[in-house]
């Protein structure tokens, strides 16, 4: 009778057993919401003992920490480089209203970022606002004085892709209207904005 062998775990540097328990917690966030991201759980996900994520990122919270910051940083690159693209060849912020909405919707930052307000955990979304923050100073250096604060225009993609990662679904359906409509709407005061301007 032969004995099939286990796989050989290979073993895996400080920052890529970090990077792969973040991409685990951020599969973990997409198909089970943020009350799953636990050690526990994304230590089950990738082979991992609890020990080792909590010498990582300390607790739970860490790591959800951790990974809003991660997603800040992707959210916030996708959209500079889709805004520096528009600005090059034409004015058009179709694809930054998508980016923005997908990166809130699917990508699961609204979920995480309500999540963790309403349990009392506001200060982790600091890399977000810092994220945001800089992201508009760096855009603001190339928009004209007479063109809408760009600011303003964040604002409001920012809240309406959060609202309507949390409340798009439902409340479309109970209007009965398409599920992109708050996109169609964001998209089109943009545009009327750029346009006035």
């Amino acid at each position: 009778m032969s004995v099939t062998p286990l796989p050989v775990r290979r073993r895996l540097s400080p920052e890529e057993s970090r990077e792969a328990a973040l991409d685990a917690a951020r599969d973990v966030l997409v198909e089970l919401g943020p009350q799953a991201v636990t050690l526990k759980a994304v230590a089950a996900r990738i082979g991992r003992t609890h020990a080792n994520l909590l010498h990582h990122f300390g607790s739970a919270a860490g790591l959800q920490t951790a990974l809003i910051e991660r997603m800040a940083e992707y959210v916030t690159t996708e959209i500079r480089e889709t805004v520096l693209r528009e600005r090059a060849g034409g004015h058009d912020p179709r694809q930054v209203v998508d980016m923005a909405f997908d990166a809130f919707d699917t990508g699961g930052a609204g979920a995480l970022a309500s999540w963790m307000i309403l349990s009392g955990n506001e200060n982790a979304l600091d890399p977000i606002f810092s994220a945001i923050h800089d992201l508009v100073d760096e855009l603001a250096e190339d928009h004209s004085d007479h063109e809408r604060p760009i600011a303003d225009e964040t604002l409001q993609l920012v809240i309406m892709a959060l609202g309507d990662a949390l409340f798009g679904a439902p409340l479309t359906r109970a209007l009965g209207l398409p599920r992109d409509r708050a996109r169609t709407l964001t998209y089109a005061a943009l545009k009327d904005g750029i346009v006035r301007d």
